[in-house]
């Protein structure tokens, strides 16, 4: 038989290769993504080290041609994609009075436009695949944020495409629930333990001892656990925050 892949867009170092990891642990190929794939061999190594496999694929998320190929290859070299999770942030702060026309739309491309290009090109493979007993085709998940639900001073863009990334969420599950693919979106509200709040927000990282931030580990669990949701129980939005994170 051939083997069940998860794709990971956006397998960064800490939210999406804990995402990565976690589906790898659970039986699935993890074919990770991200714009340069050398970027990616310490995630692959790491998998492998735990027991998983895991393959690297690089190519820009918001170049139809490049999605529909990387797509392609891995239905075809790897086996068919049973979970995508779309994980591209473009978190990019900057006034509404200096914000160029440049960086909005390559915000909007990189957290939206990427998200529509991949879904799509996974979704049309999920439907045409005959409908398992379970009614349960295949799982795309859409990794969200603060801005998901309200705009930010600075945020502009970045709020505009998550919203949008949102919007486009609830329209996939509305139409794909029926064909057997489960659509959700997660709101991940909250700072997360990566490097960048280490460095650039130490006053806020300082909260990891009394578990005021989000631990990626803890993210990706519930990323594994939507998966497997039986059909007559499937959450279409979740809401992840820190207890002491104000909402």
């Amino acid at each position: 038989m051939p083997a069940k892949a998860a794709l990971i867009v956006g397998a960064g170092d800490a939210t999406g290769g804990a995402i990565a990891r976690a589906f790898a642990r659970d039986g699935y190929v993890a074919c990770v993504n991200r714009r340069h794939e050398d970027k990616l061999a310490p995630l692959v190594a790491q998998i492998e080290a735990e027991g998983g496999t895991a393959h690297a694929f690089g190519s820009d998320a918001r170049e139809e041609e490049q999605v529909e190929a990387l797509v392609e290859r891995i239905e075809r070299e790897v086996g068919p994609i049973e979970v995508l999770v779309f994980n591209i942030g473009a978190n990019v702060p900057e006034s509404i009075l200096t914000e160029t026309a440049r960086k909005y739309r390559k915000v909007w491309e990189m957290a939206c436009f990427a998200g529509f290009l991949n879904a799509r090109e996974v979704a049309q493979r999920m439907v045409a695949r005959p409908m398992p007993a379970s009614g349960h085709r295949g799982t795309i998940l859409f990794t969200g944020a603060t801005a998901s639900l309200r705009g930010g001073a600075k945020f502009a863009a970045f709020s505009g495409a998550k919203m949008a990334l949102r919007a486009l969420a609830q329209s996939m599950a509305r139409e794909l629930g029926p064909e057997g693919v489960h659509v959700a979106h997660l709101v991940i509200d909250g700072a997360i333990d990566t490097e960048f709040i280490r460095t650039q927000f130490p006053e806020r990282y300082a909260l990891k001892a009394q578990d005021g931030i989000l631990n990626p580990e803890h993210i990706a669990q519930q990323y594994v656990m939507l998966h497997r949701q039986p059909r007559d129980a499937w959450t279409h939005e979740l809401d992840l925050r820190p207890w002491c994170e104000k909402f």
